[in-house]
């Protein structure tokens, strides 16, 4: 049986060992889990694998022949191929034109339309996926552009396939589409290496569970001997899990008040009441409007009619995020590489973007009042740098998003919209981001925390609104529901 394998594999950088004598074997025919928090060794591992980086000492193996790999090329002419968490399809080119871009099948000198197209029809087939491949990426939905990035991976021929955290972005509904992929993939004899931050979908998809934790491997099990609480405690050892806690209470005063906010082809007549150290949670599924919403909210997108009212005051007709943090809301957004960080700059800049009137006189900067605004969510957030002056990309995906919880937490806000917090971290920074909350609330800040992970909403919130299809069709309470009551909601079922 064909394998993918290391053998005392170690990577060192300057003052830090990311992997430490690794050995594992990874077989086809069966999906191999590979999990570990932030900072375990993961990504290290992969990018060995990969191509991308070479280890320090160690030997890696493909079907008995060893590896040795100077670039990405290298791995991928060996049969190796990755498909990364962020996306790198083409949204305005075709389902063909995406699977082979740079490669387009010629004949006599012109690119062959009828041969690339049968070919990415045979290959969609191949993935038990009705696509068309003639489709525009962009009219795609997010389960079928994972989708074709998995076929454009597929349509080297690889051997070996790795899938880094290939639902993240994906809706309950959507997921089990892609595991039909991977399914029919595991019957093609493709290793196949499947990383993921959702532990929950693990036994749904994996066969056998691979375990770093500090650089170290923990742990080699199938998954039929592992339960959930096995995985936790190879991942993090003693980790005690936090629910909501009893303090944290919601006030009587209502902060934000929305009223009949309809914007054509997203929402629709949208009204609730936000109280004072309130966490709202809003459910849904991916289209349902949510995020457009929390857009709409803080002055990003526009809306056509409705109004918002802070603390009893109206917001502008055309509100914009400066008017809205004015008026006391922040946002942290769903994608916090493209719209909550400048990754090139650095940490003590990208902690004090939304604060820059504070530090500053006048025109000239204030450097120190800039560093102290920084210095101050670094240490009330527990954020873990090396240097403030690293670039923010050199962070785990938990401090990513603790940097832009502090962006705005500077800006000293009454409303905080969270925008899928959660998405890409492990267990252990998602719950340090729900303390973020609950510790805000506390102090009187009020939360509307929009999420994919159903489980988290009925953990964290005090009330859950539910969307669908653009339009608030109910409310639940927390303490009186389960997910399951909650996703057939969410879903158009009856709870």
């Amino acid at each position: 049986m064909p394998s993918l394998r290391c053998l005392d594999l170690t990577k060192d950088y300057p003052g830090t060992r990311a992997l430490d004598g690794v050995s594992v074997s990874f077989e086809s025919g069966q999906i191999n889990a590979l999990l570990g928090k932030n900072g375990s060794g993961k990504s290290t591992l992969v990018k060995c694998f990969a191509g991308a980086i070479q280890p320090t000492s160690g030997q890696m193996f493909l079907d008995g022949e060893q590896l040795d790999f100077s670039s990405p090329a290298d791995a991928n002419r060996r049969g190796i191929a990755i498909v990364y968490q962020e996306m790198s399809l083409v949204p305005s080119l075709s389902v063909t034109e995406n699977i082979f871009l740079g490669r387009m099948p010629m004949k006599r000198g012109m690119v062959d339309w009828r041969s690339a197209t049968a070919q990415a029809r045979e290959l969609l087939a191949r993935m038990n996926a009705d696509i068309d491949p003639n489709q525009l990426v962009s009219r795609l939905s997010m389960w079928q552009c994972q989708v074709v990035e998995i076929t454009k991976a597929m349509s080297h021929s690889p051997s070996v396939l790795i899938l880094d955290e290939p639902t993240s972005a994906l809706a309950s509904g959507e997921v089990e589409r892609v595991f039909e992929v991977l399914r029919a993939l595991r019957r093609q004899n493709v290793i196949i290496i499947y990383i993921s931050h959702k532990l929950h979908e693990i036994p749904e998809i994996a066969d056998t569970v691979a375990v770093l934790r500090d650089g170290r491997l923990v742990g080699h099990e199938k998954m039929e001997n592992l339960s959930n609480q096995d995985i936790l405690h190879m991942m993090f050892g003693e980790m005690t899990h936090k629910t909501r806690p009893d303090d944290v209470k919601p006030g009587e005063d209502i902060v934000l008040s929305v009223r009949g906010l309809s914007r054509k082809g997203k929402f629709e007549d949208i009204s609730f009441d936000l109280r004072s150290s309130e966490v709202l949670g809003i459910a849904g599924m991916l289209g349902s409007g949510r995020t457009e919403l929390l857009k709409s909210l803080f002055g990003a997108d526009p809306y056509d009619s409705g109004q918002i009212f802070v603390k009893g005051r109206p917001a502008r007709r055309r509100p914009s995020p400066i008017s809205m943090k004015k008026m006391g809301l922040g946002l942290t957004p769903e994608d916090r590489k493209k719209e909550g960080l400048i990754l090139i700059h650095s940490i003590r800049d990208n902690l004090c973007y939304a604060s820059i009137d504070q530090a500053r006189r006048g025109w000239l900067e204030n450097k120190k009042q800039r560093a102290a605004l920084a210095d101050s969510q670094v240490e009330q957030l527990h954020i873990k740098v090396a240097s403030m002056r690293n670039t923010v990309n050199s962070l785990s995906g938990g401090n990513q998003q603790k940097v832009v919880v502090g962006n705005w937490l500077n800006t000293k806000p009454a409303i905080m919209l969270y925008d899928e917090p959660s998405r890409g971290i492990d267990v252990a920074a998602k719950q340090q981001i729900f303390e973020i909350m609950w510790e805000q609330a506390r102090q009187g800040i009020s939360t509307i925390f929009v999420s994919s992970e159903l489980e988290e909403l009925l953990e964290t919130c005090h009330r859950i609104l539910i969307m669908r299809q653009g339009r608030m069709i109910g409310e639940v309470d927390p303490q009186a529901t389960d997910v399951k009551t909650l996703y057939a909601l969410c879903m158009g079922g009856k709870a």
